[in-house]
Formats: C-alpha cells, sequence, structure tokens
C-alpha cells in the first residue's frame, strides 16, 4: 500500500471519532507503519495532557494499518487485545505513532506499538493481538 491507500484506509474504513482524531501516513516497511497524531488541544483533558484513550485509539488504528499493509490491503479483523503502558505525559506537539508486526499466524497477529513525542522521548508502549476474520 502507498501513502495514498494508506490515506484512503484512514479516511473510509475507521469509524468517524477516528478520523477526527487526524492521523496521517509518515512511513510504511513490510511489518510496520508509522502514523503522525497531529497536536491538538481537544486532545487533552483537564491536566493539561493528551488523553491515554487517544494513545489506546491512535496505537490501535496504526496496527490495523500495519497490518493491512503487510496484507496488501485492509481484511477483516478485530483487535483481540491491547495492553498499554504510560510512561511520560505529552502536553504539546505532534506524536509518532509506530507499529510493528512481531508474528503473523495463520489467523492470529502479535504486535507491539511505540508513541514517540516530537523530541523522540517515548511517551507510551502497547502490545496487541489481532484476529484476522477471514
Amino acid at each position: 500500500m502507498d501513502e495514498s491507500a494508506i490515506r484512503a484506509l484512514l479516511d473510509t474504513t475507521f469509524a468517524p471519532w477516528i478520523r477526527d482524531l487526524g492521523l496521517a501516513p509518515e512511513s510504511a516497511t513490510d511489518t510496520s507503519a508509522t502514523l503522525r497524531l497531529p497536536h491538538a488541544d481537544k486532545l487533552r483533558h483537564a491536566g493539561g495532557v493528551i488523553c491515554g484513550q487517544v494513545f489506546m485509539a491512535a496505537a490501535d488504528t496504526a496496527m490495523i494499518v500495519a497490518i493491512a499493509h503487510a496484507l496488501g490491503g485492509f481484511q477483516p479483523m478485530t483487535t483481540v487485545s491491547l495492553t498499554t503502558s504510560f510512561l511520560r505525559p505529552i502536553k504539546t506537539g505532534d506524536v509518532l505513532v509506530t507499529a510493528s508486526i512481531l508474528r503473523r499466524g495463520r489467523n492470529l497477529i502479535f504486535g507491539e506499538i511505540e508513541l514517540h513525542d516530537e523530541t523522540g522521548a517515548l511517551a507510551a508502549h502497547a502490545t496487541t493481538t489481532v484476529m484476522l476474520l477471514t
């Protein structure tokens, strides 16, 4: 999948509130995808930092994009588990979300996602299992 195909996937496959996050493709390899989560005040909670729910939604979305890219296109799938560790708060700046496939089985795909702030510091780390529904 090229950048335009990834943009189309983001624009047509995900729920409207996910599209409202403004995620944009940054790069992709055979086993990973990096999305940019642009800074927006609406993503911060009363404490002034980006909400953990935003990180988890961005992580899950990036993994779906990475899997679709590895498969050569979107296939129906569902997240079985997503475990996230929040390592540092982010108040300003874009966030880079990199999802990597660790192991691809017949029906289950295991992965990890790293979210980095604009300085490159790791802000959150997630592991996930996704099941293909084909």
